[in-house]
């Protein structure tokens, strides 16, 4: 069966545009901070925010004041999704150890894994405050243990959102920031007057920040292109049309630009999917932002056979990937690209954003075809070192070495394997000529 779209999405040369258009934005926002520092964040923030206090790090006494609005009931539930990423973030720390093997008589290879030294965390918060997201960037910082933290979050109705900071506080963040977009990821990365630069930038966020992600790497590092959210259900005729509508809508309702995708081998479920979008729509609080996700970026694909199925979501990479069929588990085994799995109708992406204990920081844009989603690791430097023991293994490994280096014509690359053949192994090896192969003289 030749693969059938039931819906089209926006054209990709349209997303190209859309995509330049945030690029230029983007290349001259961050010029202008890097130009005038902490005057262009305060600027930018009055602009979009409509917000400038007289600092925008928030003191001890402010976050101890701001917390204290957050309700009882409210706190706990954010302790618990607190504890369950910080578990299996740190069950992933437990995975990766350090190194070191004898591979040749006195010789010593291992490596460690060290921190990085300084992180910014992006919690978006403009239109939905996510405080999901500083547990997912911020607390797994905290387990992978960096020395220096810092979070951003931009203010939600003209003031911090106290769930939000309770989240970065409760994490493990050494400075919080009300500060959002551009100037957020600008401040962090390049630095101002009053906000030291860091290392390492985490965090999602809509298209300019994943934006100034992009164009700041290599100054800094980056978790991965987290930009808009997307969402694929791949369904076949063992789930219903709401489980389906609910599951695309549920990430539709991110924002303007976020793709939501079905791939199904079943026209009855696709086209009764269809409708139950439509119905939903009717009444869903968020309709005004999801419909237009739905109606710009919406896809619903039908497929022959579940090969076909694979190999169109495999070629999307989407960010979340439902699947809700009756070969979950092969699913699992054979997909490739993509950001997280949620495999069988009990679960579903919500679970994955906000409690469940994976990461909901996600590649996008079909990121998933070269990296996984921000883990512990992604904040971890792994360094390699080496010893040479003895002056057996100084002498065999520089002869090794010393032709090595000769055979590709750097002589002085030579010279530091020859001195220690010179030098451990009495062997006397003409300056700037290979060592001699011994065992073949012999």
């Amino acid at each position: 069966m030749t693969i059938e779209y039931l819906k089209r999405g926006k054209p990709e040369a349209d997303r190209a545009e859309d995509d330049a258009r945030t690029r230029a934005v983007v290349e001259a926002t961050l010029k202008d901070i890097e130009a005038r520092g902490d005057a262009a964040v305060r600027e930018l923030s009055e602009k979009f925010d409509s917000y400038s206090p007289p600092s925008f790090r928030l003191s001890d006494a402010e976050i101890e004041e701001i917390i204290a609005k957050v309700s009882d009931r409210e706190m706990a539930d954010i302790r618990f999704a607190n504890e369950q990423v910080r578990k299996f973030a740190q069950a992933q720390r437990d995975s990766m150890l350090d190194v070191e093997v004898e591979t040749l008589p006195g010789v010593i290879l291992g490596h460690k894994n060290i921190p990085v030294q300084s992180v910014g965390c992006y919690v978006p918060g403009g239109k939905f405050p996510m405080v999901a997201s500083a547990h997912m960037s911020v607390a797994t910082a905290s387990v992978a243990g960096v020395p220096r933290i810092i979070a951003c979050t931009p203010p939600f109705n003209g003031e911090p959102n106290p769930a939000v900071i309770a989240a970065m506080h409760i994490g493990g963040a050494h400075e919080i920031y009300v500060l959002g977009g551009i100037q957020a990821i600008g401040a962090m990365a390049i630095g101002t007057e009053t906000i030291d630069p860091v290392h390492l930038l985490v965090g999602p966020g809509n298209a300019f920040v994943a934006e100034a992600k992009r164009q700041l790497f290599g100054r800094v590092g980056i978790d991965l292109f987290a930009g808009p959210t997307e969402t694929m259900v791949i369904a076949d005729d063992t789930v219903d049309a709401e489980l389906c509508a609910t599951d695309l809508l549920g990430q539709a309702e991110h924002g303007y630009n976020s793709p939501a995708v079905l791939v199904t081998n079943s026209r009855k479920l696709a086209e009764a999917t269809l409708a139950e979008v439509d119905r939903l729509l009717e009444i869903l609080p968020t309709a005004n932002t999801a419909k237009v996700s739905w109606e710009d970026y919406g896809e619903v694909i039908l497929c022959g056979t579940y090969d076909e199925m694979l190999a169109v979501a495999d070629d999307i990479a989407s960010e979340h990937v439902q699947v809700m069929t009756d070969r979950d588990d092969w699913f699992l085994e054979k997909m490739t690209c993509y950001g997280a799995l949620f495999l069988g109708p009990r679960t579903n992406v919500a679970n994955g954003d906000k409690v469940i204990g994976t990461n909901h920081t996600l590649p996008t844009k079909k990121a998933g075809r070269y990296t996984g989603g921000l883990w512990v690791g992604k904040y971890l430097k792994t360094h390699s070192y080496q010893k040479v023991l003895t002056d057996e293994a100084a002498t065999m490994i520089g002869e090794y070495g010393s032709r090595l280096c000769m055979l590709e014509g750097f002589v002085g690359h030579a010279e530091q394997c020859n001195v220690r053949v010179r030098r451990y192994g009495g062997i006397n090896v003409p300056y700037g000529e290979a060592a001699p192969y011994r065992e073949a003289a012999e």
